[in-house]
C-alpha cells in the first residue's frame, strides 16, 4: 500500500471511529441525565479537569512522542528499536501514572475541597485514580501503532473503551435498581475505569499477537538499563514540551470555566444569566463548531508519523507537497463549514437547542472554522518534524491571548469580547504555524 493510500485509509478509519464514539457519547449523556439528575451529572463533570490533567501529565505527551520516534525507526527499517521504544514508554508512563494515582487517592479530600469546591467529589476522585495506569498502557500502544500507520488497535480500542464504559454503567444501574439499592453517580466514574481496563487489555493482547513471529528476546519486557536511559532521553526530548502544552491547555480550560461567568458579572450581567450564557456557549454552540474536528483530528493522528517518516527518509519533495496539500484541504474544509454555519447557524440554534442565543454564538464562531480545523493538522506536522518546543510556544502564546480575552475583553464588551479573543488567538496560532512550516520547507 502506498503512503498516500495508507494516509487516506487510516484517516477514514479513525474518522468513522471518532464519529461513532461521539454518537455513543451523546446518547450516554442523555442516559446519565435521566438516571442521575442534573446535579449529580454536574458532580461527574466536575472531576473531569482532574482526569484530563492526570492523563496529560502521565501519557498524552509520551503518546505523540512515541508515535514520531517509532515512525522514524520504522522508516529506517529499525523495528527492534521501535519495539524497545514502546517498552521504554510503557515502563515509564506506568510508573508515573501509578504515582499520580497514589497522589490523588491520598489527597482526594484536599483536591475536592480546595480545587473542586465540593467535598462530594472526594469519593469520585478516589475511584477515578484507578483509571490512570490502564490509560497509560492504552495510550502508549496506540502511539506505537499510529507510528507504524496501523489503525486497527487505536480504532478498536477506542470503540471498546466507550462501549465498556457505557455498558458497565448501565448494567450496574440495572442490577442495583433490581436489588432496591441506591444508584450513585460514582458508578459513572467507575465506568471510566472499566473502559480503560478493557482498552488496555485488548491493546496488550493485540501487541502480543503481532509480536509472535519475532524472537523471544524482542518480546521480553526487560531492557538493559543503558538502552532504557537512551530511549527515555530521546522520548522525553519530544514528550516534555507536548506535556507542558497539554497541561497549560487543561489549566486554561479550568480557568475559563471558573472565570467566564465571573467576568460576565463584572460586565454587568446577573449571576444566573451569566451562567446561562456560559452554558449556551460551551454546551450548545461550541459542540456544533467542533463536530467536524473528528475529521481533522483523524488526519492529524496519521500525519505525525507520516511526516516523521518522510523526514527520516529525507524525501524533500514529498514532504513539501504533503504540507501544501493537507493545509489547503483543511482550509477548504473550514471555509465550507464556515459557509454552512453562516447560512444555517440561526436555524441550528433554534431547531436543535430552542435557543436563539446559541444561533447567535454559532454565527459568530463560524468565522473561526478555517483556522481552528487547520491549526490541528499544522501543529501535528510541526510535532512530526520534531519541533515540539515550537508547538509548545505557539500554543502558550495563543492561550495567553485567550486568557486576555477572558479577563480584559469580557468585562469591557461582554461575551462577544471573549469570542473575539478566541478568534484572534486562532488566527495568531495559524500564522505562527504557517510561518514556521514555510521557513522549514524552504530550508529543507
Amino acid at each position: 500500500m502506498s503512503r498516500k493510500q495508507a494516509l487516506i485509509r487510516g484517516t477514514a478509519v479513525l474518522t468513522v471511529t471518532s464519529l461513532s464514539t461521539r454518537f455513543m457519547g451523546f446518547f450516554y449523556r442523555m442516559f446519565l441525565s435521566h438516571t442521575f439528575g442534573e446535579e449529580n451529572v454536574g458532580l461527574y463533570q466536575l472531576v473531569f479537569p482532574v482526569y484530563a490533567l492526570g492523563i496529560s501529565l502521565s501519557c498524552a505527551g509520551m503518546e505523540l512522542a512515541l508515535s514520531r520516534c517509532v515512525a522514524r525507526e520504522a522508516a529506517a527499517g529499525r523495528m527492534q528499536k521501535a519495539r524497545e521504544l514502546l517498552k521504554t514508554s510503557l515502563i515509564f508512563t506506568f510508573f508515573i501514572s501509578c504515582m499520580i494515582s497514589l497522589f490523588i487517592r491520598q489527597n482526594a479530600d484536599t483536591i475536592a475541597l480546595t480545587f473542586l469546591r465540593d467535598s462530594r467529589c472526594s469519593s469520585l476522585l478516589f475511584l477515578l485514580s484507578y483509571t490512570f495506569p490502564f490509560a497509560s498502557i492504552h495510550s502508549c500502544i496506540c502511539g506505537y501503532s499510529l507510528g507504524l500507520k496501523q489503525t486497527k488497535i487505536p480504532a478498536v480500542s477506542q470503540l471498546l473503551e466507550q462501549a465498556f464504559r457505557i455498558l458497565s454503567v448501565i448494567f450496574i444501574c440495572m442490577y442495583c435498581s433490581g436489588q432496591g439499592q441506591n444508584i450513585s453517580i460514582a458508578f459513572a466514574v467507575a465506568g471510566l475505569t472499566f473502559g480503560e481496563i478493557a482498552a488496555s487489555f485488548y491493546s496488550l493482547h493485540s501487541i502480543r499477537q503481532s509480536w509472535k513471529q519475532i524472537s523471544e528476546k524482542s518480546r521480553s519486557v526487560f531492557l538493559p538499563p543503558a538502552a532504557f536511559r537512551r530511549h527515555l532521553q530521546r522520548l522525553l526530548e519530544h514528550a516534555l514540551p507536548l506535556t507542558a502544552s497539554r497541561v497549560f491547555l487543561n489549566i486554561l480550560q479550568s480557568v475559563e470555566a471558573v472565570s467566564i461567568p465571573v467576568c460576565l458579572q463584572y460586565y454587568g450581567m446577573p449571576a444566573a444569566q451569566s451562567l446561562q450564557t456560559y452554558g449556551v456557549l460551551t454546551g450548545m454552540a461550541l459542540p456544533c463548531i467542533l463536530f467536524p474536528s473528528a475529521v481533522t483530528n483523524a488526519v492529524s493522528s496519521m500525519l505525525l508519523p507520516t511526516v516523521a517518516g518522510l523526514q527520516e527518509m529525507k524525501d524533500r519533495q514529498q514532504l513539501r507537497s504533503l504540507i501544501l496539500k493537507i493545509t489547503c484541504s483543511c482550509i477548504l474544509l473550514g471555509c465550507f463549514c464556515c459557509g454552512v454555519l453562516l447560512i444555517l447557524g440561526k436555524w441550528i440554534g433554534i431547531f436543535l437547542f430552542k435557543s436563539p442565543l446559541a444561533g447567535n454564538f454559532i454565527l459568530t464562531l463560524a468565522w473561526i472554522c478555517p483556522f481552528l480545523y487547520t491549526n490541528t493538522v499544522l501543529l501535528s506536522m510541526i510535532n512530526g518534524l520534531g519541533k515540539t518546543t515550537c508547538s509548545f510556544l505557539f500554543n502558550l502564546f495563543s492561550l495567553c491571548i485567550r486568557i486576555t480575552g477572558v479577563f480584559l475583553f469580557i468585562p469591557a464588551a461582554g461575551i462577544s469580547g471573549y469570542l473575539n479573543g478566541l478568534l484572534i488567538s486562532q488566527i495568531f496560532l495559524f500564522l505562527c504555524c504557517i510561518l514556521r512550516l514555510s521557513v522549514y520547507a524552504g530550508k529543507y
